[in-house]
């Protein structure tokens, strides 16, 4: 048995077979046991160091067994080890179906004529294995060539695409109710039509009443010319309208109201409108700002 299922063929086989029966009868959903549920990780490692220290007892044993038996002692050992295993006629018969091996006695039958420096050569059978899987590979190419190349299945790339389709509106369905992480330090300016367009729309709704449709400054100050009470990059402006103005005075915080990443949208718009001219602008407040926004 040995000689056909050697240490390094017997200990992978057997922890596969416990890894799939793990897997199988573990519902873990659509992810593997191992990474769901990290005790499984440990039983599979365990079982695996099991597997290792059986072994090692068995190859000492064994080596025990040969240091005290002759040579003699140790094949007639071994041969009647795997004699269970090789010498019933299931066995024999499904060797022979596969491989139609001639026996030493018959090979006179299929010796070829010619031979080389007294090297002759058997005009042996391809072994049916062999050809069974030559045919079912051409098979296989000419079902792949149909369904792909003819009736025009979804091959790899065109799948991976609507899986990434699929994928990008799950995330957008999750955004929808996910909670906002977008904070001023790791605000960004947006330049995107889309984003400038949602600012705009935002802004339109929320912020008309103190700094007028364009920006010019009401009651609240112009934000189309390059002074700044608190600050006029990114960063600044964000801040502004999350957190509010001056104390006592200023704009109301507006983070209970707004999302953290539309206040980002908006802080954007508006530094969009930089040097947009507005009719009757409202006179400079605050700080002159030299440097671009960002």
């Amino acid at each position: 048995m040995k000689k056909f299922f050697p240490v390094y063929v017997r200990v992978p086989l057997l922890f596969f077979l416990f890894f799939i029966g793990m897997e199988w009868a573990i519902d873990s959903g659509d992810q593997p046991a191992f990474v769901r549920y990290p005790i499984v990780m440990l039983i599979l490692a365990f079982f695996l160091l099991l597997l290792i220290a059986i072994e090692m007892v068995v190859s000492a044993l064994n080596a025990l067994m040969r240091s005290v038996m002759t040579p003699e002692q140790w094949e007639a050992h071994e041969a009647e080890d795997d004699q269970w295993f090789t010498e019933t006629p299931g066995f024999k018969n499904f060797v022979n179906k596969l491989t139609r091996t001639k026996k030493m006695e018959e090979e006179a039958s299929i010796t070829m004529d010619h031979d080389y420096d007294g090297i002759k050569e058997l005009d042996n059978d391809l072994p049916p294995w062999w050809v069974y899987l030559f045919y079912g590979c051409i098979a296989f190419a000419i079902i792949y060539l149909t369904k792909y190349h003819v009736l025009d299945y979804d091959n790899q790339h065109q799948e991976f695409q609507k899986e990434m389709a699929e994928a990008t509106k799950a995330v957008e369905l999750y955004k929808l109710t996910a909670p906002d992480t977008k904070s001023v330090e790791n605000v960004v300016l947006l330049t995107e039509p889309s984003d400038l367009a949602k600012g705009k729309a935002l802004f339109e709704t929320n912020c008309v009443a103190c700094h007028r449709p364009d920006a010019g400054g009401a009651i609240g100050p112009n934000l189309t010319d390059e002074y700044w009470i608190l600050g006029g990059d990114v960063k600044e402006v964000f801040n502004t309208i999350m957190e509010g103005g001056r104390s006592g005075k200023g704009m109301v915080a507006w983070k209970e109201i707004i999302k953290p990443s539309e206040i980002e949208k908006i802080a954007s718009y508006v530094l969009s409108l930089q040097g947009s001219n507005p009719v009757d602008p409202k006179a400079p407040e605050g700080e002159l700002k030299t440097t671009p926004a960002k």
